[in-house]
């Protein structure tokens, strides 16, 4: 596990299958009792797209922005190379991805989403609405896939995992960006506690209270990082790492294609 300085920890062994429910003695609910119906998801960000990059500033208290350039240091686009932004919603992050030069495909399953992100940032991005379990892409035509909070969304993590690898060059670069588990007991009771508010909040300031309720729900259920590291090398990929942040309510998880 990666300590609480943020450093990275190598996690390339142990291919074996683990289950994604939370440890029931740490009060996370178990991710099978949240509703991962694709259609049900798509219509849910179809209807938050507009005030969708406001409220989640407002819920982070302004971590996302620092999330994302983490991302985006993590990504290490250079010039020339493909990035394959998953789960990109408007696009914001993938801005971040073309200013060394390289090329950038904001794929979101959300036609909702695409279309607030056509509006915004014009020609600026490649928008390709595509499911994360069935990518309309060739094999191995990316340098990099990533992904930011957007992996827990899907209806099967495993398959979405291998389905990025399998786009992914050889010796391609894995980023994915998800909320996680605190690592002091401390935080993560604050965390917690913080998560019951999330859907009041997002009733007061969002366009579909439901969807923040759903928020709160699929990080509680969501797999810890170590976890969370031994999935991705049971898809396939290799020297699987993360780093913590923010004490890690966030993690960032890197892995290489063999």
């Amino acid at each position: 596990m990666a300590d609480d300085n943020g450093d990275m920890v190598d996690h390339s062994g142990g291919r074996v299958a683990v289950t994604s429910g939370g440890d029931p003695s740490d009060g996370r609910e178990d991710q099978t009792a949240v509703d991962k119906d694709p259609s049900s998801i798509a219509a849910m960000f179809d209807t938050v797209a507009r005030r969708y990059d406001l409220v989640n500033d407002l819920l982070s208290l302004g971590q996302d922005r620092l999330w994302r350039r983490a991302v985006a240091r993590a990504v290490a686009a250079r010039p020339g190379e493909r990035v394959l932004d998953l789960a990109a919603g408007t696009g914001t992050s993938s801005l971040a991805f073309t200013a060394s030069g390289a090329s950038c495909v904001a794929c979101d399953f959300s036609l909702g989403m695409l279309r607030e992100g056509r509006r915004r940032y014009g020609s600026r991005l490649v928008y390709v609405a595509g499911d994360a379990l069935a990518l309309p892409f060739a094999d191995g035509v990316f340098d990099v896939v990533t992904m930011s909070f957007g992996l827990r969304n899907v209806a099967d993590v495993d398959a979405a995992l291998r389905e990025c690898l399998r786009v992914a060059r050889r010796g391609g670069r894995l980023v994915i960006c998800e909320f996680s588990t605190p690592t002091p007991r401390l935080v993560r009771w604050g965390y917690d506690a913080y998560l019951r508010l999330v859907p009041v909040i997002g009733a007061r300031f969002g366009s579909n209270p439901g969807s923040y309720r759903y928020l709160a729900a699929s990080i509680r259920g969501w797999p810890d990082q170590r976890t969370l590291a031994t999935r991705i090398a049971a898809a396939g990929w290799e020297k699987v790492a993360w780093r913590n942040l923010s004490l890690g309510v966030v993690s960032i998880h890197r892995a290489i294609k063999p």
